[in-house]
C-alpha cells in the first residue's frame, strides 16, 4: 500500500512533460529535502520493476511533506507519493513529474479518552472493549503499518495485531482502508491530518474519510488534491507477551499462505461471493508466467517478478487473468495493485 497521492490521474499517463527542466522547482525542493533526478523507481518498488521518476524527492517529517506537495503543485508539476512501494506497479516509461518518497516516521502513544459529545466518535475497537484502558496513537504516514503495529503489541497496546503483516504505509492504509484477518483500518481510525496543495493542514475525523473495502474519498477523487500527513488510532492496553503470541500465530498463518518474493501484494480485490485467488486458480493460472512475471504456485492472487521481470510482463499477467476470469465466470476483476506512470 502507497502513502496516498490524492490526484492519481494526473500522474499516470501525465502530459506535462519532464520538469527536469525546471531548475526554480528543482532548487525550491532542495531547499526543503533531498532531491535525486531520474531515480530507478525499481529500487524503491516491492515488485522491483519500474522506470525512472523525473524527481525524486525524500521528505522526513510531515512538514517536509506539506511543503514539497505545496512547491510541486505551485510549480504546475505532477507529482506523486511513494510510501513502501507495494501495492503499484509503476510504469516501465517510470513517472513524470515530482515523486514524493515518504519517510516521515514518528510516532507517539498517549492516553484516550473520548467524551460523549466528541466529534470524533468511538471507533469499533473502542465500541467493542468498554472496559479497556483505551490510548490513542499517533503515526506520521510513512510508517510502516506492519512496524507500528508489531511495536504497539511489544508495548501492550492491542488493536491492530491483523496489520503485522501489511506491506504498506500508514498514510496508504487510509487511502485503501487497509485491512487483513478480520480486522481494517475503519476500525481503530479516529483521525487523519492532510495538507492541500497550497500546505494548509486539515484535520478529518474518520467518518469523513468515506472508508469503504479497499476504498476511500482519496481513491474515488471525491476530495482536491491532498495529501495524508498523520493518523491517529485508538488501541487497547492488553499482555504485551498474549499480544505479541498473537502476532506470531499471525505471522506463521500469513506465511504458510502467502509467497515471499517480490510482489506488489494481492492483485486483484475479492468480487463480491468470490475470492480472486480461486478465480484465478480455477482457470489454469497458478504458475503460469510471462517474460519473468509468474502468477504464485502459493497464492495465485500474489503475482511475483521471478527474475527480470518488466512490468509490461506483469500487467500483461494481469491482463490475461482479468480475460479469462470475465470469460468463464463473467466476474470483472478489480486491480488491488494500482498501475502508476507510463508505459503500459
Amino acid at each position: 500500500m502507497t502513502t496516498g497521492t490524492i490526484e492519481r490521474s494526473r500522474v499516470a499517463n501525465a502530459s506535462e512533460g519532464c520538469v527536469t527542466t525546471d531548475e526554480q522547482l528543482i532548487s525550491r525542493l532542495r531547499d526543503i529535502a533531498t532531491v535525486r533526478l531520474n531515480e530507478p523507481l525499481g529500487r524503491h518498488t516491492t515488485f522491483g520493476v519500474g522506470g525512472p521518476a523525473d524527481v525524486y524527492v525524500t521528505v522526513r517529517s510531515s512538514a517536509q511533506l506539506a511543503a514539497t506537495f505545496a512547491a510541486t503543485h505551485g510549480a504546475g508539476a505532477p507529482c506523486f507519493i511513494l510510501g513502501s512501494g507495494s501495492n503499484i506497479l509503476v510504469g516501465d516509461a517510470g513517472i513524470r513529474g515530482v515523486v514524493i518518497d515518504n519517510q516521515a516516521k514518528a510516532t507517539r502513544i498517549e492516553p484516550l479518552h473520548i467524551a460523549p459529545d466528541s466529534p470524533v466518535p468511538a471507533p469499533r475497537l473502542i465500541a467493542a472493549s468498554p472496559d479497556s484502558e483505551a490510548v490513542l496513537v499517533w503515526a506520521e504516514s510513512g510508517m510502516s503499518f506492519a512496524a507500528l503495529a508489531r511495536n504497539l503489541a511489544r508495548q501492550g497496546v492491542g488493536g491492530m495485531e491483523w496489520a503485522c503483516g501489511i506491506p504498506g504505509s500508514v498514510g496508504g492504509a487510509a487511502v485503501y482502508n487497509a485491512g487483513a484477518y478480520g480486522g481494517s483500518l475503519s476500525d481503530v481510525l479516529l483521525a487523519a491530518t492532510i495538507a492541500d496543495e497550497h500546505g494548509a493542514t486539515r484535520y478529518l475525523p474518520a467518518r469523513e474519510l468515506g472508508l469503504r473495502y479497499r476504498s476511500s474519498i482519496f481513491l474515488r477523487h471525491e476530495i482536491a488534491p491532498a495529501v495524508v500527513l498523520s493518523l491517529e488510532l485508538a488501541g487497547v492496553r492488553g499482555d504485551a507477551a498474549a499480544l505479541t503470541a498473537k502476532v506470531a500465530d499471525i505471522d506463521t498463518t500469513r506465511l504458510s499462505a502467502q509467497p515471499r518474493g517480490r510482489t506488489g501484494g494481492s492483485t486483484f480485490k475479492n468480487p463480491d461471493g468470490h475470492q480472486a485467488w480461486e478465480l484465478i486458480d480455477a482457470v489454469g493460472l497458478r504458475g503460469h508466467r510471462i517474460g519473468d512475471a509468474q502468477v504464485s504456485d502459493k497464492h495465485c492472487n500474489f503475482f511475483m517478478n521471478v527474475g527480470a521481470a518488466r512490468a509490461a510482463d506483469v500487467f500483461a499477467l494481469m491482463q490475461e487473468a482479468r480475460r479469462r476470469v470475465s470469460e468463464r465466470f463473467g466476474v470483472e476483476l478489480e486491480n488491488e495493485v494500482e498501475l502508476v506512470g507510463e508505459g503500459f
